[in-house]
């Protein structure tokens, strides 16, 4: 079976230990300027952890019944933010930063980048009160996101074109992942300003599907072999180049599957054996392929172990919805698993994914040794206890109402904490006194 070779990624200055009794040099912004990754993964901490916390007071208001107005339906306010406003901007600072190295292409410098980041995250920091006042305003922000986003994606875009480096599969499968996003965000912006809520779902179910999963994989299929082989040197770096081409057919099936579901019910009995079946063959080979990666092996290394255990959660969001298909067409469509699919994908995959790339982005490009230690540790099993209830209230028919304001609790919790310790990290210089 042919295999590509592994080639080093992300070229880190070896982290040394910062010197006996030295003082923190105070925070600054101006140190953002000096890598894509510091000025980008700040402004996502940012809208992470407020983000958690919108999300949270508005579960507490709807709990206790207290008057909360809503400009934008509440679902769709929620599901419109957690896609599109932190994500994308972790995905600037890791593509900006690994990108020219995947690419042999000079690199890029924060202070380029500081105008459509900046733009971008004021969009959704006034989306965040603007759900709750006004629908056109809201619409707005998001169209001013689209355009930040556009002016990112262009210019990912152009530097994956004019590279000549011999290996820009990856590079590539992200850039569609990313142009994805332009067309997604575009649409959201039209759907909102219009009231079309249907519209509007189908283009959030696109961009987690066409735009996040895209990207993740494209980086997960380079990344989480080359990760593990170097942590644990006695498995090998497997990533054959058709398991990406499965990667992106699951991105396909997901967004099929998720566009029927909102537009096809009752579904015919042979729609829904369609979904099923591949759901089912995806959701076993993907929890196989965590096995081959190095799931077990992973585990004695904790920054390794979170980047695989996010990866398994994508197996389960495939066997959840398999699931939740074959409980469709064998109740005569009464009975469903319901979010818990979705929260799967998002809070699992994607939640645990971003927080372990992150971390050893920054631990990395910090000077810093590359471990999780006993902060990380606690914080990425409390954002996963988070997940879990929220999937079990999704799964639960009779569940009460408050086991999703605990999920958000343990969720604001968990990413707060992170983007208030890493946060820090941005605006220092690294430990170990090199640049960058």
């Amino acid at each position: 079976m042919k295999t590509i070779a592994i080639q080093p990624v992300a070229v880190l200055s070896k982290p040394r230990p910062p010197t006996s009794g030295r003082t923190d040099p105070p925070w600054q912004f101006a140190t953002l300027l000096e890598a894509p990754h510091r000025l980008a993964f700040a402004a996502g901490a940012l809208l992470l952890a407020l983000s958690a916390l919108w999300w949270l007071a508005a579960l507490v208001a709807r709990e206790i019944a207290a008057p909360f107005a809503w400009a934008v339906p509440m679902p769709i306010a929620h599901s419109l933010l957690m896609a599109f406003g932190f994500m994308p901007l972790f995905f600037v600072g890791f593509l900006f930063t690994a990108g020219p190295r995947w690419l042999g292409m000079p690199p890029v410098h924060a202070r380029s980048l500081v105008v459509p980041v900046a733009v971008y995250a004021f969009a959704w920091l006034v989306y965040l009160p603007a759900v709750h006042i006004n629908l056109y305003v809201a619409a707005g922000c998001v169209a001013l996101a689209a355009y930040a986003w556009s002016m990112l994606g262009w210019r990912y875009a152009r530097m994956v074109d004019a590279s000549d480096a011999e290996d820009r599969v990856h590079a590539r499968v992200v850039r569609i992942g990313v142009v994805m996003g332009m067309a997604a965000l575009w649409t959201a912006a039209f759907a909102c300003a219009t009231e079309s809520w249907l519209l509007l779902r189908v283009t959030v179910i696109g961009s987690l599907w066409g735009c996040l999963a895209m990207t993740y994989l494209g980086v997960a299929h380079r990344m989480i072999p080359f990760f593990t082989a170097s942590a644990l040197p006695f498995l090998d770096a497997w990533r054959p180049m058709w398991l990406l081409g499965v990667f992106v057919a699951t991105t396909v099936t997901g967004f099929i599957s998720g566009v029927i579901d909102l537009t096809v019910w009752p579904a015919p009995m042979v729609v829904r054996m369609l979904q099923l079946l591949p759901e089912a063959a995806l959701g076993l080979g993907l929890l196989l392929l965590a096995v081959r990666w190095g799931i077990v092996q992973s585990l004695r290394v904790r920054l390794l172990a979170m980047l695989h255990v996010g990866f398994v959660w994508l197996g389960l969001v495939f066997v959840l919805q398999a699931v939740s298909h074959g409980m469709l067409l064998v109740t005569d469509e009464t009975r469903s698993l319901g979010l818990a699919p979705l929260h799967a994908l998002t809070m699992g995959f994607m939640g645990a994914t971003l927080i372990a790339m992150a971390t050893r982005v920054s631990a990395g490009h910090s000077g810093r040794h590359l471990v999780a230690d006993n902060l990380v540790w606690t914080l990425f099993w409390v954002q996963q206890v988070a997940t879990v209830l929220r999937v079990t209230a999704a799964c639960w028919p009779g569940a009460p109402s408050w086991l999703t304001s605990v999920a958000a609790s343990l969720w604001a919790l968990a990413t707060v904490s992170w983007a208030v310790r890493y946060g820090r990290w941005y605006g220092r210089p690294r430990t170990d006194g090199a640049p960058g």
